[in-house]
């Protein structure tokens, strides 16, 4: 069995290469961060020492070129992390060398949010096949400990499992298997409900939007904020991804909105700090800064004071009784009963996010466990079954009838039987809700 000792990071300089480079070098392994150039990859270096947060000792993480280091770093490499741009074509071309360079049996492994790990590799090598992996960190990795690792038809029993016991034990990632589809599964099932709320807003404003479906619904960040700390460019390519390649009962909600389009023709969008904005900005910097927040139809921003709509009385019921003793349960029946149309706005978010989570399982994870902790680990998010036993199987499938969404066989085992869907003992359900 191959340890890993020693990590080359391909793209070192970029986001997720930088990150995953903080969280090698806080796990004590080694680290090269390549890059185009020798300046781009201590550029790289310094963005990992400010996500780990301290100086890092010189040989944690040691930086140099492609041209200059390439060929002599991958001889000793036990794993390669390639995190390249999200573009299949510049993925297989860097891919392409490494097979030519590599020693036989290093593994390697692929960053990609959403592109096919089976087409990645094709063409390569046989013993490159036997040893490529995808392995989606969560992001930020130093703060979200969600992974998905993801392997395609000729990966080697004996490289997953490796790799499985290295994120698992050195890193300390709660690692979710999933099959090599597009989005894998926590992207598939997040951004299915980002995007939806991203079309929404386009009639129903930013603010209210973000309000509606906060975290008194069970998410550690409301959905379009999520969607401006992840970057505009990034969602893009996911769902862009998926919208092409897949075509089930979701197939409507992955279509990218008109104005997020509009906005990354202008130019980056996010929280990034060469981004021109996102859904929100600051005009200005330090605490006096105005709170910016986006009109989807003109482009333009105006200050959130002004935008901030009254919620309806539900959700600040909601948001009472969790703070109360009642709890996200309490939460959950108030929504359950409350009537109106941005009840039923809600209720139709969240049926959906439950009822296309579990329905993925069999096709792109084995169990309701795996999507749960996907989106529990992955995004911070209250897991599918948790909002399945909160409101009850046979009502939830009672809802799922009223909505037209599809009732997974999950949910139905879980009525007949009349037990509990969510098997995580040591999770806390009450930890994915907040009153803010």
């Amino acid at each position: 069995m191959r340890s890993i000792r020693k990590i080359v990071v391909l793209g070192g300089n970029g986001r997720m290469g930088s990150a995953a480079s903080a969280v090698f070098a806080r796990a004590g392994i080694p680290a090269v961060l390549l890059a185009r150039t020798l300046g781009k990859a201590t550029a790289g270096r310094a963005r990992a020492e400010r996500i780990a947060g301290r100086a890092l000792p010189a040989a944690a993480l040691t930086c140099g070129s492609y041209d200059a280091d390439l060929e002599r770093e991958l001889a000793t490499a036990d794993l390669v992390f390639e995190a390249v741009s999200e573009d299949a074509a510049i993925k297989r071309a860097v891919l392409a060398t490494v097979d030519r360079l590599r020693a036989p049996g290093t593994l390697v492994a692929t960053a990609t949010s959403s592109l096919s790990i089976a087409e990645l590799c094709a063409g390569r090598t046989p013993d490159f096949r036997h040893h490529f992996v995808g392995i989606h960190l969560s992001y930020p990795p130093t703060l979200v400990i969600g992974c998905e690792l993801v392997a395609h038809p000729t990966t080697d029993f004996g490289a997953v499992a490796i790799v499985r016991d290295w994120l698992t034990g050195a890193l300390g990632r709660e690692v979710v298997e999933t099959a090599d589809s597009p989005g894998f599964a926590g992207n598939r099932v997040g951004f299915r409900l980002l995007n939806e709320v991203a079309q929404l807003a386009e009639e129903h404003g930013v603010a209210f939007m973000d309000q509606l479906v906060g975290p008194h619904t069970g998410r550690a960040l409301a959905p379009l904020a999520t969607i401006d700390l992840l970057g505009w460019d990034v969602h893009k390519a996911v769902v862009d991804r998926i919208y092409a390649t897949t075509h089930d009962a979701a197939h409507a909600q992955f279509k990218l909105p008109a104005s997020i389009q509009r906005g990354i023709d202008r130019g980056p969008r996010g929280r990034q700090p060469a981004a021109l904005g996102g859904f929100y900005c600051r005009d200005g910097r330090g605490p006096g800064a105005t709170q910016l927040v986006l009109d989807p139809a003109t482009g333009d921003y105006r200050p959130l004071a002004e935008a901030l709509p009254v919620m309806p009385a539900f959700v600040e019921a909601m948001k009472a009784a969790i703070r109360s003793g009642g709890g996200y349960r309490a939460a959950i029946e108030v929504l359950c009963t409350a009537h109106g149309h941005d009840a039923e706005l809600l209720r139709r978010i969240l049926l959906g996010y439950l009822s296309y989570g579990l329905g993925i399982v069999g096709d792109v994870v084995a169990r309701p466990r795996d999507i749960d902790r996907a989106m529990g680990f992955g995004f911070l998010w209250a897991p599918p079954s948790v909002l399945v036993d909160a409101i009850g199987p046979g009502r939830t499938i009672v809802m799922l009838e009223r909505a037209k969404l599809p009732i997974p066989q999950a949910v139905l085992e879980a009525a007949v039987h009349q037990r509990a869907l969510f098997d995580e003992p040591r999770i806390d359900r009450a930890q994915f809700f907040a009153a803010a």
